[in-house]
Order: C-alpha cells, then structure tokens, then sequence
C-alpha cells in the first residue's frame, strides 16, 4: 500500500505545477455563458478513446460520458460567500473569469484554470469510451458517470462519486468517501480504492473475479459476496531485515492487510482505509 501513498504524497506536489503550467489554447473559441465559460473540443481523431486530464488546486470537476464525438468543458467561477466590513453597502462586481485553459493533441485534452485561489467548477462532457484524470485538493467533490475507460481520480477534501463506470479505477479521497458503481470491469486490470477520512462503497458485477488486498484501521469490512479469506502463514505475512552486523536492527514486520478471494480468484482489488468502512457490494442485490 506504499505505493499509493507515495502517489497520493506526489500528486500533491504536483498539482499546482500542472494547473500553473497548463498551456492555453482554445481561447478564442470560449463562450461566455452567463458566468460560465463554454468551450468545444475536436478529438484529433474521434474513432479511438480520448483521454482527459483535469487538475485543480480549488474547485469541483463532473464529467458525464454521453453520446457524441467531441469534448465539451463548461467552467463555472464560485462567487465568493465572504463579506467586507469596509465596504459599507457598495455594490459588489462579481469577478466572473475562470481562467479556463484547454489544449488538445492526438486525443489527449489537458484541462486547467488559471484561477487556482478561486474556487472554479469544470463541469466535461466527453465520449463514452474515455481515460480520465481527475485530481482536486480543495472546496469541490468529483463525480463521473456514464464512462467507459480507465480512470484516476483523487480529491483531497471532496467526496468522489463514479456511477454507471465500465473499465478500470483507481480512486481516492483522502477527507471524503469513496462511492463506485460498475457496470461492468476489465477483468485483466487491478484496481485500487483507498480513503483516510470515509467510507469507501464499491459495488460490482455479480459475476466478479478477484483477489483482494484489505486494510482497515479503525473501521469494518462488510461484503455479499462469498469471501474466503487467505491463511495468515507466517512465512507468507512477514518480512525479516537483520542489519546488526553494520550496527543496525533486527527487524520483523508482519503485514497489516486481509487477503482473500471471490469466485476463485482474478484481477487484485485494493481496499485501503483508516477512519471509515468499507463496503463490496455484488449487483442487483442492494439497493443504495
């Protein structure tokens, strides 16, 4: 589980480097739309799968796959709630832009916005054979539907939401909960689900096989499906450093996560979380 704590640990180095340095280009065909700026994207070639890249500091990002050929990202400024005891009754001048930055090459769409203090919400639509990239760190959550595709999402205080998804997830919010629905999954992929602060709820095909790697500090595992567990052999559960004959420590770590299988076995789910439950749901059998 290093790994993804490592990749959570860089991507919050990262992110501000991306929005600053995402490059501009379909400015001239934005279109204000009230407080909204409106851009249209053409895939480079519309007959393979795009990819989306869309990184925030401040703000939300929904993306909803639907029927059709191009990009479409709608970026929306959030007015500010706060007051100025100085301004005694003037009238306030909403600052509208969003700094929308777009660029697009070979079906890869990068997505920004200049504004990293003001909060903005990207509200995409995109083909539904579609890769996504999503990572947001304040006041917004994450929600994807309808995409068929792999996906890496991680809100660092919002909740993340993917609903109606074929393909292949990793997913984390680090202060938020984690809620997926499958439709239907690339059985020749792994997939990780991870939260520190909130439940993580997956709900899979029925016909699911998988092998899964669980971790749990202070919340509960609960599963409809027939989970049998690994044995904990000893030999198989820990790692033995012996470094005292260059005045180190001996040092013997046993692992910390449950492995188990479901219908005998197949691609690896990750399932890593320390104040929150986690929930793996079979299909058609319980309703949200």
């Amino acid at each position: 589980m290093n790994v993804m704590t490592n990749k959570f640990v860089s991507f919050i180095q990262s992110a501000i480097i991306a929005v600053l340095c995402a490059p501009l280009a379909f400015a001239a065909a934005a279109a204000a739309t009230g407080n909204a700026d409106r851009v249209t994207v053409p895939l480079s070639d519309p007959t393979r799968p795009a990819f989306i890249k869309a990184h925030l500091v401040n703000g939300g990002i929904t993306v909803k796959g639907y029927e059709g050929k191009d990009v479409i990202v709608e970026a929306r400024s959030r007015a500010s709630e706060e007051g100025d005891k100085e301004s005694h009754g003037m009238r306030r001048i909403p600052i509208n832009s969003t700094g929308l930055e777009v660029e697009e090459e070979s079906n890869k769409v990068d997505i920004g916005a200049a504004s990293v203090q003001r909060a903005i919400d990207l509200t995409i639509s995109v083909p539904v054979r579609s890769s996504l990239s999503l990572h947001t760190v304040n006041d917004g959550d994450i929600s994807v539907s309808n995409v068929d595709g792999e996906l890496d999402v991680n809100d660092v205080n919002g909740e993340v939401t993917l609903s109606g998804i074929s393909g292949t997830v990793v997913a984390h919010a680090l202060n938020g909960k984690v809620l997926v629905t499958f439709n239907r999954i690339n059985p020749t992929k792994p997939m990780a689900f991870s939260s520190l602060n909130g439940d993580i709820d997956v709900t899979f095909p029925a016909d699911l096989k998988a092998s899964l790697v669980i971790s749990s500090d202070r919340g509960e595992v609960f599963s409809d499906f027939d989970v049998v567990l690994a044995p904990r052999a000893p030999q198989q559960q820990q790692t033995t450093e012996d470094t005292r004959a260059k005045g180190g420590k001996y040092q013997i770590k046993t692992e910390k996560s449950v492995r188990g299988t479901i219908n005998g076995g197949g691609q690896e789910l990750r399932f890593q979380n320390f104040n929150g439950n986690i929930y793996i749901r079979k299909a058609g059998l319980k309703a949200r």
